[in-house]
């Protein structure tokens, strides 16, 4: 039986074929960030005043888990920010013994979680998100941080992760073709890259764009994705 122990649930998504690429995947969301980004597309989780349905506890995620396991392949386990919950560990490898491949979706602000999660091969996919250039994170990201955590879970990854993709919201004024550039300085080679469209419904901080946000346009979503796919295996525009 699958043991969740105080893992702090915001949401479940029973079934997606695209949160997990090549896998039949659940999402398991997990409450709170250590980031506020303005363009969030989970302000819930990142506040922890995401509604919760009453049905769902850790009882009902154990069931769930253990009825869907010949029909699922993967978890993904998502946020908010997983890496930030003391038990997630321990909750990978619950998942691992009971023969479900496990992806990862972070921030990566904690490199020495992501670092103890695939020295014990508790992951087979890591989704990072890299914001900005690393370097430019505060204050609109997060309060204060070392631009040097981000870097040290890029780095772990390309060398570790048994699979991965990095992944940029194209939120102005945080991603331009400039810091891309410095983005891809960072990541150089790296196996895939996607660039993600900014939705800005529903967002963290919505005010944020209302005098600064000029929609990204199709061309210039494609002419990221050209100087991108120069640089990394594969780029995914989505």
């Amino acid at each position: 039986m699958i043991d969740i122990c105080k893992m702090r649930l915001g949401g479940v998504l029973k079934h997606s074929l695209i949160d997990y690429p090549g896998k039949i995947s659940c999402v398991v969301f997990l409450c709170g960030c250590n980031f506020h980004c303005p363009y969030c597309h989970n302000p819930g989780l990142v506040r922890g005043d995401q509604p919760i349905p009453p049905f769902l506890d850790q009882r009902w995620l154990t069931d769930f888990l253990q009825i869907r396991k010949e029909f699922l392949e993967g978890v993904v386990i998502s946020g908010g920010e997983p890496t930030l919950q003391s038990d997630l560990e321990y909750f990978c490898e619950q998942l691992k013994q009971s023969g479900f491949f496990v992806k990862l979706d972070t921030n990566g602000s904690r490199p020495d979680i992501i670092g103890k999660l695939l020295k014990r091969d508790l992951v087979d996919y890591i989704a990072m998100d890299i914001k900005t250039d690393p370097r430019e994170y505060a204050p609109y990201l997060v309060d204060h941080y070392h631009p040097d955590n981000i870097l040290e879970s890029i780095r772990l990854i390309m060398t570790n992760a048994p699979d991965y993709e990095f992944r940029t919201t194209c939120a102005k004024p945080f991603i331009s073709s400039s810091v891309l550039d410095s983005i891809l300085d960072h990541i150089e080679g790296a196996k895939r890259y996607c660039l993600q469209r900014f939705n800005p419904a529903d967002v963290l901080q919505p005010d944020f764009f209302t005098a600064t946000r000029e929609d990204g346009t199709e061309e210039w979503m494609e002419r990221l994705g050209t100087i991108a796919a120069m640089r990394v295996h594969e780029c995914i525009v989505r």
